[in-house]
């Protein structure tokens, strides 16, 4: 008779030989186990996890962050996201895994929760932020399941005012990397900044998905589905490359990335090109400030990368443009090309 092991967690990875692996864990975020599901030594090692396991006690709020992990709401985030999320909600855990629900109420508790991070900011604000942010949406979506009085988390702004204002490859950047990093990363600059894509995206897309003219994928973070036209330099670069099946983007060996050897990689790239302050996710938001200097809409930007129109201007806005100058050439220049000349 086959057993349903409860809370079993199961992770598929592609190594860096092209190899795809299953990890088995007792739990989400919990210990790895040995071997496969059914094995003596795999279901040794299940009972012992579950057995050193701490029960949550009831009416705390380790009920609510064990909750959350088996909830749908869950299982819609990226596989990225929910690893950042578990290193989180184990420092949650320690902090505040007993606290009371029933204290969630009253008006103390969204000062003592403000305490610890604001203790978590002496290291780092942004990562204080995060952790803010990963527990105040974790509480409400127990708040609207009615698991929770309240959620004391609601609302709590930013301690990090730190921006990426002036933070964009350049053409000078681009043309740096293309001439000294080696040949097979370079496809992988040209598609994000022709596709203005997340790096998780370009590292999965596969041959299928460009058809000659068009790039056809869905987004891994949001969902959200796009349809790119490809443009004169990028479809030179793709034709150059193109194959039946498999991944787009290689390594040196002709073989799939990993995500952290594709970026151990590229920050050696960007090191020996020369390329310093930019990151590969800076590329994202070049993309968008590029489109807009060509005189892209929010609407047509969105279209391509996949942004909201809101996120769209709060980019250009606030992030990437900081009112660049190409922008005041170009409204210039509109404006002369509609005013008559005096002679």
């Amino acid at each position: 008779m086959r057993v349903k092991l409860k809370g079993l967690n199961k992770v598929r990875k592609t190594l860096a030989n092209g190899e795809t692996v299953t990890y088995w864990y007792a739990w989400k975020g919990g210990p790895r186990l040995p071997g496969r599901p059914g094995d003596h030594e795999f279901m040794a090692a299940y009972n012992e996890a579950v057995a050193r396991k701490v029960q949550p006690q009831a009416g705390t709020l380790q009920t609510i962050l064990n909750g959350f992990q088996d909830s749908a709401d869950w299982d819609d985030l990226a596989p990225r996201t929910q690893k950042d999320y578990i290193k989180l909600i184990k420092v949650v855990e320690a902090k505040f895994g007993t606290f009371p629900l029933s204290a969630l109420g009253d008006r103390r508790a969204r000062a003592i929760f403000m305490a610890w991070r604001d203790e978590r900011a002496k290291a780092s604000r942004r990562q204080a932020d995060y952790g803010w942010q990963v527990l105040a949406r974790i509480l409400s979506w127990a708040h609207g399941r009615g698991l929770v009085v309240a959620n004391p988390c609601e609302k709590g702004g930013r301690l990090y005012r730190g921006s990426r204002a002036e933070i964009v490859w350049t053409d000078a950047d681009e043309a740096a990397f293309l001439a000294l990093a080696p040949l097979h990363l370079h496809l992988a600059l040209i598609l994000a900044l022709w596709t203005g894509q997340r790096q998780g995206d370009l590292l999965m897309l596969t041959w299928p998905q460009y058809d000659g003219e068009t790039i056809r994928l869905v987004q891994g973070k949001t969902r959200t589905r796009v349809v790119i036209p490809v443009g004169a330099p990028l479809k030179a670069a793709l034709d150059a490359a193109r194959q039946k099946i498999g991944k787009v983007l290689l390594n040196s060996d002709g073989e799939e990335w990993t995500p952290d050897g594709f970026r151990t990689s590229w920050r050696k790239a960007c090191a020996k090109a020369g390329v310093v302050g930019v990151t590969f996710n800076d590329l994202r938001g070049t993309a968008v400030t590029r489109l807009a200097i060509a005189g892209c809409t929010e609407a047509e930007i969105a279209t391509i990368t996949g942004h909201s129109l809101r996120d769209v201007r709060s980019i250009l806005d606030a992030h990437y443009l900081n009112r660049d100058p190409q922008l005041a050439q170009n409204a210039i220049r509109k404006l002369e090309a509609r005013t008559k000349s005096p002679n």
